[in-house]
């Protein structure tokens, strides 16, 4: 035992008697300087009372017995309690700061007062202990502190990934159905909806990275679920927020991603699902794409039934299919531009940069490879069909 301890042992013992009092002034000090604990919203005046007053005892303890191993349950419940309140952690720690400011004063006050000069030596001599002591119990709150926040991320990202799964399936967990999920997932109601399929870089490795963070920044809401091979999104799109959603995917697209058209009715959410899968499967394979599905109701009949989908390719463009590839996507890509541009050749030219003419000419080569016209309306339905399943045919 240091000459110093006994005198450091009898300021201990007096602030022991005196922590009520202690506990008191910290709190008052703290609601005057700090208006987060003014407000007693997040943290009520009783519990930084209790608070104030657990971790002054832990100090004075260990004044009082400085060689003594420190306990450090009464930070450390400090930290985590605050963590679960979401109070700011700068807030917690200066709260502390004004604690242990309040307990330094007063015991300094009171060496000077009982005029023994060896009580205010040993208390000055012993500052850096006792600062030491501060810092490592300022540590154990930040510890605590971070450490129940990352529980508490952790458990709110799997719930959120609970309930994003409950609404792709369509099968009701214990809260309720779909618009009970949506619910606590924050999905504003009545607004529209897009669903995201992109695959993983590697293993359960999310190929778009903090992405819900992302979109959050510009005020739009989503639900994320990862899979081992996929990362799952479901997404509320604001007036305006479209064009929004496809470039924040697009900026930040390290794989194929398929993209639902929009929707309205939760209970389409697994169908949503179905035609985003079906949408990154059009992609080729190793390419980071984000491509949308077509959301002419014609191209989501065809994506219900795959199998379907190929047989009528198979068997209405059989012979454009075989042949050769640049030939092919020629065929094809002027298929796709007379339909969409109303059955005009001029309308088809202009977005395929070429003549009308040769507008028609591929189309008479296109009529004579399908027996299929266009000017007839079931004729046209067929390629039609026929074009989209080809569309929807996974890329290899």
């Amino acid at each position: 035992m240091t000459d110093t301890e006994p005198d450091l042992a009898q300021l201990a013992a007096w602030a022991e008697g005196q922590l009520p009092e202690l506990a008191e002034n910290a709190c008052t000090a703290i609601v005057a300087k700090m208006p987060f604990y003014r407000a007693g919203v997040v943290v009520s005046i009783a519990d930084l009372r209790r608070s104030v007053g657990h971790n002054l005892r832990f100090l004075v303890g260990a004044i009082r017995e400085p060689h003594a191993p420190l306990d450090l349950d009464a930070p450390r419940e400090t930290g985590r309690r605050r963590a679960q309140q979401s109070a700011p952690l700068p807030e917690v720690l200066q709260a502390y700061r004004i604690s242990f400011a309040t307990l330094w004063d007063a015991l300094l006050a009171h060496a000077k007062e009982t005029g023994e000069q060896s009580a205010s030596d040993a208390l000055l001599s012993a500052a850096s202990l006792i600062w030491q002591v501060t810092d490592e119990h300022a540590l154990a709150v930040t510890e605590a502190y971070r450490a129940a926040t990352a529980e508490l991320m952790l458990a709110r990202q799997r719930r959120r990934a609970a309930l994003v799964e409950a609404l792709l399936t369509g099968q009701p967990g214990p809260d309720g159905g779909p618009w009970e999920a949506a619910s606590l997932l924050g999905l504003p109601p009545g607004g529209q909806l897009l669903v995201v399929a992109a695959e993983t870089r590697a293993l359960a490795a999310e190929s778009l990275p903090a992405i819900e963070r992302r979109l959050s920044e510009r005020g739009v809401v989503s639900g994320w679920r990862l899979t081992p091979a996929l990362q799952l999104g479901l997404v509320a799109v604001a007036a305006g927020q479209e064009e929004v959603v496809l470039t924040l995917l697009r900026d930040g697209v390290g794989a194929r991603t398929g993209v639902s058209p929009l929707y309205s009715n939760l209970s389409d959410t697994p169908r949503a699902l179905q035609l985003a899968r079906t949408a990154m499967a059009t992609v080729p394979v190793g390419r980071a794409e984000v491509r949308r599905f077509d959301p002419s109701p014609l191209a989501a009949l065809i994506a219900i039934d795959p199998n379907e989908g190929r047989r009528i390719a198979e068997a209405v463009l059989g012979s454009v299919l075989a042949l050769p590839a640049d030939d092919r996507t020629v065929l094809l890509d002027t298929l796709h531009e007379y339909l969409n541009h109303d059955g005009s050749a001029e309308h088809a030219a202009r977005a395929l940069h070429c003549h009308a003419n040769t507008v028609r000419y591929r189309l008479r080569r296109l009529q004579e490879l399908t027996g299929r016209t266009l000017s007839d309306p079931h004729d046209a339905a067929e390629l039609a069909s026929a074009w989209y399943a080809v569309q929807l045919s996974p890329s290899r």
